[in-house]
């Protein structure tokens, strides 16, 4: 999207006005005709969707005399990009800031919101949302004890959809009316599908209702929601490894969030997708696409595919000039140092280039010897979580 060249007051000024991208490689791969589009909102200034919630709750909150310079001390029980749109909301309007966030939450997100200003408390990541243990109810205490304590809870705050419903969603409407149909790439003119995944179902539910209310009324919204989550309807559809954990961050829930609408006027049809389906849709979104995408991210792309092979999405996958848009919320700054993203980053299948460069090194006529075995075991080593103080050292590190 097109940017004003000019000087902006602070960070806040460069939430959202986050691209629409094609992905033309990946609906080429999939045999899809229509336009497949993602939303990167990654490129908004703290990394992701969650950006936009935080700073609508931080000045309508100021805005209604509910945060109080130099005595409110801002409590959110979040899965961190929340949390981290929020510390970087209050450290420019200096606010202090508690996050309380479960033990499953990578320790990038810990490590980037205690940079920012945050105390953060781990919770038990088993914990019932009910119960005094789990994120929610932590806050909920340091709320009660804490003077100037205040939650602004994402859960059931109104500015959660209405920050999306406000900007993410005319966004997307007018990248898509904004840009001409031509002969390498027709276009409807219209939103005719959109794809989001739902955690609090603040973003999903406000996109639905920029796009169905103000713009086409006949797009399909889909949402997407990890197995073990309950947020899907119908609810048979979440029977399916009811309760069992899940390693994708930021969707699903095991309650239903009050912004969340589960009404098909708003979000026509429900899928499921698995920690597999979504880190194989993030390997098509980083090698075919160029785009360092989160978990969740792949749970959004597997989910639109998915859909366009169904038994009502073929129609529309096969239909030239369709817009589907499929929400990528946020990048993969926040879990490098997670399993899933190192086994697939480091412990791909080599590649024949791969197998080439060994050959050539194994075989080279240079004085210099490189053992690329040991290499391999350094990188392996050094992503190894546990006796950093005594791990060998790669031979790219060893001196002589």
């Amino acid at each position: 999207m097109s940017h004003t060249p000019r000087i902006i007051d602070n960070a806040l000024g460069a939430v959202g006005n986050t691209p629409l991208v094609r992905l033309d490689r990946i609906a080429k791969k999939e045999g899809l005709e229509c336009n497949l589009l993602g939303k990167l909102e990654y490129t908004s200034v703290g990394g992701s969707v969650k950006d936009r919630i935080a700073k609508r709750m931080v000045e309508e909150a100021e805005r209604e005399g509910k945060l109080i310079p130099g005595q409110s001390v801002v409590i959110e029980p979040t899965s961190g990009n929340t949390g981290i749109g929020l510390a970087m909301a209050c450290a420019i309007k200096g606010y202090s800031v508690i996050i309380t966030l479960p033990n499953k939450m990578s320790l990038e997100k810990e490590a980037a919101l205690r940079a920012l200003g945050a105390e953060v408390v781990r919770t038990p990541t088993e914990a019932a949302w009910d119960s005094p243990e789990s994120h929610i109810g932590v806050a909920q205490r340091l709320q009660r004890e804490i003077p100037g304590g205040i939650i602004l809870d994402q859960y059931r705050n109104v500015n959660n959809p209405l920050a999306h419903e406000y900007t993410t969603g005319p966004e997307i409407v007018d990248a898509v009316v904004s840009t001409p149909s031509t002969a390498s790439h027709p276009s409807s003119g219209k939103v005719d599908v959109l794809v989001a995944g739902a955690g609090t179902g603040g973003t999903i539910t406000g996109l639905s209702r920029a796009v169905k209310k103000k713009h086409n009324d006949a797009c399909i919204v889909v949402g997407v929601d990890p197995k073990g989550s309950i947020l899907a309807y119908p609810d048979n559809l979440n029977t399916d490894g009811a309760g069992e954990p899940y390693i994708v961050e930021g969707i699903g829930y095991d309650f239903i969030p009050e912004v969340l609408s589960r009404d098909t006027a708003d979000v026509d049809e429900w899928l499921k997708t698995s920690d597999e389906d979504a880190f194989a849709a993030v390997r098509l979104l980083m090698r075919h696409e160029g785009l360092l995408v989160g978990g969740s991210s792949g749970s959004s792309l597997s989910g639109a595919l998915r859909w366009l092979n169904s038994e009502r999405g073929r129609a529309i996958a096969q239909t030239k000039g369709a817009n589907v848009v499929v929400l990528l919320p946020d990048g993969i700054r926040n879990y490098m140092s997670k399993p899933w993203f190192l086994k697939m980053a480091l412990e791909a299948e080599p590649s024949p280039l791969a197998l080439r460069i060994a050959d050539i090194l194994k075989t080279s006529e240079s004085n210099v010897q490189t053992n690329v075995d040991d290499i391999a075991k350094g990188i392996a080593v050094r992503v190894a979580p546990s006796d950093l103080e005594n791990r060998p050292n790669a031979v790219d590190e060893t001196s002589g």
